[in-house]
């Protein structure tokens, strides 16, 4: 069985108290460092039973095992305490300001002809038979419009 006992050592301690009553900090983050505080077994004879814990701390018992296996596995305290760097960058968006601006001329165009006029699902075949975009839905070209205050009637 692995040791999930958190020993903290004077600095690491006094770094959680400091952290979790001073300054401007995220209330999740401070909820992990008082719930460290808490599960600390270096100076304390007796310590919080868990079950105590997350009903203090307003967590369950599962949240509060993440907290604890996430401590046990950082390098430092400053890292425990940061939130993490993402590994992936963002999503780019898929329709840009210039397919914008191509799907709003289209719709400001004459509807095709035997249409009276431009449908959503319409303008989204076009827009991918014209290739300015590889696919796009009927919800996307009524989002791009509705930002525009465009109405197709």
């Amino acid at each position: 069985m692995e040791n999930n006992t958190i020993e903290l050592k004077k600095e690491e301690r006094e770094s959680l108290k400091k952290f979790s009553k001073t300054g401007v900090h995220s209330a999740q983050l401070i909820r992990r460092a008082k719930v460290i505080l808490a599960l600390d077994r270096s100076t304390k004879k007796e310590h919080l039973r868990i079950t105590r814990i997350c009903e203090t701390e307003g967590l369950s018992r599962q949240s509060l095992n993440v907290i604890r296996k996430e401590f046990l596995e950082r390098e430092s305290i400053e890292a425990f305490l940061t939130r993490k760097q993402r590994t992936m960058p963002p999503v780019e968006p898929k329709i840009t300001g210039e397919i914008e601006a191509r799907i709003i001329a289209l719709a400001c165009s004459a509807p095709p002809k035997g249409n009276a006029r431009w449908t959503l699902r319409l303008l989204a075949k076009k827009s991918v038979e014209l290739s300015y975009i590889e696919s796009i839905s009927h919800k996307s070209i009524e989002r791009v419009l509705k930002k525009q205050n465009l109405s197709l009637i």
